[in-house]
């Protein structure tokens, strides 16, 4: 891939959930903390960032939490937005619970808001920090995230060890990093509960949009689509003026903010110096082993 333009300071910004989840779906309940709790999900996603911290060693680094499962503002925009999920289990929200305390015991950052998710956390980070001589990689597989990729901004599959760049966002989706909120509200999403366009799917989409470049040209101009040489046409442009507002609605939602609570300066998202007492004390009520003890005091140096 093409790199992002070159910049003094790379700042990290991590999708939590996204690693706590697969952590607590791959990894055996059987670690507990001292008190008999499960904490494979928490073991899993300590693992990761010290992973990632041994790999990259960052200088300046952030982690974002979803606490707004329920409270998010897309919820007063559509109250069935992510109905269809259901709530972590109590012994799961104990465990992000213990994951934001990992993650400000190693010295990064940490993003959550009751209002804003994980992805608007990060997007507004990257919009704070625009101005300043800095760069943003942004630590998840999401393809939500490509509309925040640009010259200074890339996107890490941490797992499959891919990054990929704005053309990377075009080879994936098929369209580009500003078109990515409206082929989202056109495609929909199902595991957000997001309705998009019935009978619009990706490549649909992204041919729609190569030839109207917004969706707002594409619902004023929808009677063109029928003479598209496409297969389908008449039917996609018969969806597009029954559905409009529906695609309006979803382009809300698929949308990510940029104006949520974050730090703007550069200087709050260094990594900050480890202090052994917290971490001694957290990794023993998590009964951390000494392997992963090992690595976070050469971490420290």
């Amino acid at each position: 891939m093409v790199r992002s333009a070159i910049v003094k300071d790379r700042v990290h910004l991590v999708d939590a959930s996204l690693y706590i989840f697969r952590a607590w779906h791959s990894i055996p309940n059987d670690f507990t903390d001292v008190d008999g709790h499960p904490v494979n999900a928490v073991h899993g996603f300590t693992r990761f960032l010290l992973d990632l911290l041994e790999r990259e060693q960052p200088s300046h680094a952030a982690i974002a939490f979803d606490e707004s499962l329920t409270s998010s503002f897309r919820n007063a925009i559509y109250p069935q937005y992510k109905a269809n999920r259901a709530l972590p289990p109590a012994e799961l929200e104990r465990q992000f619970a213990y994951c934001r305390e990992i993650a400000a015991a190693l010295g990064l950052t940490v993003l959550t808001d009751t209002r804003f998710e994980a992805d608007d956390l990060i997007g507004s980070a990257i919009e704070a920090l625009s101005g300043l001589d800095c760069g943003a990689v942004i630590v998840s597989a999401d393809k939500d995230f490509g509309q925040l990729v640009g010259e200074r901004v890339e996107q890490w599959d941490f797992a499959r060890g891919q990054r990929w760049d704005a053309q990377g966002v075009k080879q994936r989706l098929g369209v580009r990093p500003d078109q990515v909120a409206d082929y989202l509200a056109l495609t929909g999403d199902a595991i957000d509960n997001i309705p998009g366009v019935p009978g619009i799917g990706a490549k649909t989409a992204a041919i729609l949009l190569a030839h109207f470049d917004t969706l707002e040209a594409l619902i004023e101009r929808a009677d063109e689509v029928a003479f598209l040489r496409m297969r389908g046409s008449a039917a996609a442009a018969m969806r597009l003026r029954e559905h409009a507002a529906l695609a309006r609605l979803s382009r809300r939602l698929t949308v990510i903010a940029r104006d949520a609570p974050v730090p703007t300066s550069l200087e709050a998202y260094r990594r900050g110096a480890l202090d052994d007492g917290v971490t001694g004390r957290l990794f023993d009520r998590l009964r951390l082993g000494p392997m992963t003890r090992a690595r976070v005091r050469a971490l420290a140096g």
